[in-house]
């Protein structure tokens, strides 16, 4: 039995060890994380065509997730009702049905189960089609990108998100949408999922030591944090998180901080451009929020920076190993040699073998790997950096830490992980005050 709530205390800002190593928890983490959830599964630049589809990972799940013919969107598992192989063992690509490779069982787009070789003579009326379809998965867009859910009782994706939306607009929505390019990099490591996430929720304070040496050869404004050679002055960014955990941190003005020469001078007309127009439609404080770098996290493992534009999820195999699909980012209507520019940034940085991917993925495994030692596995993780510090903000209803290095978007995610571990459905997650996390967060 799990003691879930020793695994957080959101008072004292830490987090027990066991959490990156326990079978036991793992397991509570699928059945009340993964299995009642949004997760991220496409984007429509993916998918913008009739039968077009992709393949997700939710949870541990395999999914197909396709375009119909009326242009909705359909998600279902990746199996055959048959005898349980996958439908399709293509990534992505467009169909008009899907055949399972084992008996040729064959599947309309739409999920239903269209053709039974030697139907008539071997199953003799027995079988019911109408019965045997594929199992369709709740899946629901926010800006075009799509995310999926098994629990039919969870909130909407817009509900999901909540006062996150106010920071996902900045991007998603200000100068015409986002799109994401494909087909995602692949990559296996030997961590828990958890790990790459809480970084991403807000971790500038490794940047300048983690990627020192990565940051001198990269060049750009960024290169000045490296050997930790100077602190970030106030007002260079904040720290935020939200009712399910959903978090970031902002480094004002510092979106094409890693971009030099002539692309970024490209990049940085692009933003000075459209930030009146941001304004225009978003208001002042998210137009200063416009061309800055985003490291964030949609609970509980779709991760993203903008800036260095990659958008990524951390696919759980088990407590100590994850899949890693990695896309990039841009906007819509960014100039094509300001796409390409940054899409070539996003890879040296944060593709399979890109240098700051590199030097992340070695700490990852490091604080997963480690706790195979009992002694080290009895510890608690600290994430105390800016305590008291932390405010709610008016404007979007999200707690601020007022500093560009912090933890509040750690504890915030941490306060929502031990939130769903101990609820036995959303019933209880729903039932209580909604502004309550605020006050549980805040210690008043």
């Amino acid at each position: 039995m799990v003691d879930v709530a020793s695994l957080v205390d959101v008072k004292s800002g830490t987090q027990a060890k066991s959490i990156f190593w326990d079978e036991q928890i793992y397991e509570l983490e699928l059945e009340r994380i993964f299995d009642r959830c949004w997760l991220f599964i496409t984007h429509d630049s993916l998918i913008p065509n009739p039968g077009d589809f992709t393949t997700a990972i939710m949870g541990e799940d395999e999914v197909v997730v396709v375009r119909q013919m009326d242009g909705k969107v359909k998600a279902f598992l990746n199996y055959c009702q048959h005898r349980g192989t996958r439908v399709t063992s293509v990534e992505a690509g467009n169909t008009r049905s899907f055949t399972c490779t084992y008996h040729g069982w064959s599947y309309g787009i739409d999920g239903s189960l269209q053709a039974v070789p030697f139907e008539n003579e071997f199953y003799k009326g027995v079988l019911d089609k109408s019965t045997h379809g594929l199992t369709e998965v709740r899946c629901e867009s926010y800006m075009g990108f799509w995310y999926g859910n098994f629990d039919k009782s969870a909130p909407s994706l817009y509900d999901y998100l909540g006062d996150y939306r106010y920071f996902l607009d900045v991007w998603m929505d200000s100068t015409g949408g986002a799109e994401l390019i494909g087909p995602p990099t692949r990559t296996l490591l030997n961590c828990n999922w958890k790990t790459p996430a809480e970084n991403f929720v807000g971790d500038a304070y490794h940047v300048g030591w983690t990627h020192a040496a990565s940051l001198s050869v990269l060049g750009g404004e960024l290169s000045a944090l490296s050997g930790n050679k100077m602190v970030p002055p106030d007002g260079a960014g904040v720290q935020i998180t939200t009712r399910f955990g959903h978090g970031l941190g902002i480094l004002t003005n510092a979106g094409p901080a890693l971009l030099s020469g002539p692309v970024g001078e490209m990049a940085r007309k692009w933003y000075a451009e459209n930030r009146p127009k941001v304004a225009e439609k978003l208001g002042k404080t998210r137009a200063g929020y416009y061309g800055s770098h985003f490291n964030s996290n949609v609970f509980p493992n779709n991760s993203y920076l903008w800036g260095t534009n990659t958008f990524k999820v951390w696919a759980p195999r088990g407590p100590r190993s994850i899949e890693v699909f990695t896309w990039g980012i841009v906007e819509k209507n960014m100039p094509d040699e300001v796409k390409e520019a940054v899409y070539d940034m996003a890879t040296r940085t944060f593709g399979t073998a890109g240098m700051l991917e590199g030097d992340d993925a070695d700490n990852m495994e490091s604080m997963t790997q480690l706790n195979r030692g009992r002694q080290i596995r009895k510890g608690r993780l600290n994430s105390q950096m800016g305590m008291g510090g932390d405010k709610v903000d008016e404007e979007s209803g999200a707690v601020i830490g007022q500093s560009a290095v912090g933890e509040t978007s750690y504890r915030g995610y941490y306060r929502a992980y031990r939130e769903f571990l101990m609820a036995e459905s959303w019933d209880d997650l729903l039932k209580t005050d909604p502004d309550a996390w605020k006050r549980e967060f805040l210690g008043k």
